[in-house]
């Protein structure tokens, strides 16, 4: 995550002004009440799905959940798009075709939370028998909203025209599952969208709150992973191989590079190595290394820099070691999602009804662009012209923001740690935004 910037006291004081003549409707009255009435079987829903995660291109359980929740709302339903997606649409008369999508996917993480709800599910990943797994995302929140929504949306079928799809998405962390929605069928059975919407909790917010903001959001992404050839032996005799790990290890450090020394410093750019896999044994000089690396970028141009400069890294460390020519690395991209940009009209919009919705003060302005990245925005990848818009949903303590702006400090568990938590009142707050939002999109030409 770049550097926290404080919002300046100009993107308050136009927040406040919007708020001040901001009057609750009729509408988001009866969202508010359909909402709280069910908040508390949201709540033990969310539990039940924090306890069961499900890895990415897993999610049966999850995915079935959800198609039995549109099923009884009156959507149409389809499943096993893109392996575990589930996609409902809901037919109301005329208008725009709004889609929303939440992600359901958890990951390989032990939790440490303590709370009551604590998953302690473990299941086969990458080798491991055994990997433990939590929802450290809160794609378990993400998912609870969905099922509400289609409640919610069915029950206000009076107020709004147009055609709601709802896409439960696999494999959001793995920035594969929306793609893989799209090359298997998903416009097959769904509707081209005019807009795609999607929200996901963030811990910098107070629960109860949103953050919005106009521009740009989220970086774009690609996973790679580099294999490095070797030529294996026995531990004793390091003189007659080519030793995989020390190529990888120097591969590591000469990737450090690529961003100091070769992206022009003036726009942001990450590259992490995650994982480093080779050998077995502690006497067995391995025959080949794994190095799994991710890239966040905003710019095109930077992507290509950081691509470029890993294969000539790589092949430098090759013939730095004297590896025969016909001995090549493999590269595998798998993967990708571009920036995300909230336009300027929808991200208007959304404001009014969230203001309307939620509060004056509920209403945060948005942090500054982030290093992190989504993959929803690809649903929308055959059909450049769909508008997007992406919300943050506050999950975390009362004072987070405060100290956020004030003392410049984080929360003490974000995303991605075992010792993530949504703050329960999230819940509710995410599918009240989220309805007054769709809603929002569906009467903006009534």
């Amino acid at each position: 995550m770049p550097s926290l910037l404080r919002p300046s006291l100009f993107a308050l004081a136009c927040v406040s002004a919007i708020c001040a003549h901001a009057a609750p409707s009729d509408l988001n009255t009866r969202i508010d009440a359909l909402v709280k009435q069910d908040e508390a079987q949201m709540i033990e829903q969310f539990k039940q799905l924090h306890r069961n995660p499900e890895l990415a291109f897993q999610e049966t359980q999850t995915a079935a959940q959800v198609a039995d929740a549109l099923r009884a709302q009156g959507f149409e339903v389809k499943t096993a798009i893109g392996t575990t997606g589930v996609v409902g649409i809901l037919r109301n008369g005329p208008g725009p075709v709004v889609m929303y999508r939440a992600d359901m996917d958890a990951l390989p993480i032990k939790e440490a939370t303590g709370l009551p709800y604590q998953s302690s599910k473990v299941t086969p990943w990458l080798g491991n028998p055994a990997q433990p797994v939590m929802h450290a995302c809160g794609h378990d929140a993400h998912t609870t909203w969905l099922m509400e929504v289609a409640k919610v949306m069915s029950q206000l079928k009076d107020q709004w025209s147009g055609t709601l799809v709802l896409v439960a998405q696999p494999a959001e962390e793995v920035l594969e599952g929306a793609t893989a929605m799209v090359n298997n069928g998903l416009y097959d059975f769904a509707p081209k969208p005019d807009v795609l919407l999607a929200a996901h909790v963030s811990p910098v917010y107070p629960a109860g709150s949103v953050g919005l903001r106009e521009g740009p959001r989220l970086a774009g992404t690609d996973q790679i992973d580099v294999e490095l050839p070797g030529i294996g032996g026995h531990g004793s005799t390091p003189h007659v191989t080519k030793d995989p790990v020390v190529m990888g290890a120097m591969a590591v450090m000469g990737y450090q590079t690529i961003i100091s020394r070769m992206v022009d410093q003036s726009k942001p750019a990450v590259l992490t190595v995650g994982a480093f896999q080779s050998g077995v044994n502690n006497n067995i000089i391995p025959v080949s290394a794994t190095l799994k690396l991710n890239l966040r970028w905003y710019d095109d141009q930077v992507r290509e820099r950081l691509i470029e400069g890993i294969k000539s890294v790589t092949q430098g460390v090759l013939v730095m070691n004297d590896m025969p020519a016909d001995y090549q690395a493999r590269y595998t991209m798998k993967g990708h999602a571009t920036p995300v940009f909230n336009g300027k009209a929808q991200t208007e919009l959304a404001q009014v009804a969230l203001v309307d919705q939620l509060g004056a003060d509920k209403v945060l302005p948005g942090m500054p662009p982030l290093m992190g990245s989504e993959d929803f925005h690809m649903l929308a990848s055959p059909y450049p012209d769909t508008k997007v818009l992406f919300l943050e949903v506050g999950s975390g303590k009362p004072d987070v923001y405060k100290n956020l702006i004030e003392k410049k400090q984080l929360p003490s568990a974000m995303n991605h740690t075992p010792g993530f938590v949504v703050e329960l009142p999230a819940i509710a707050t995410g599918a009240r935004a989220v309805a007054a939002t769709l809603n929002a999109f569906f009467n903006q030409t009534r």
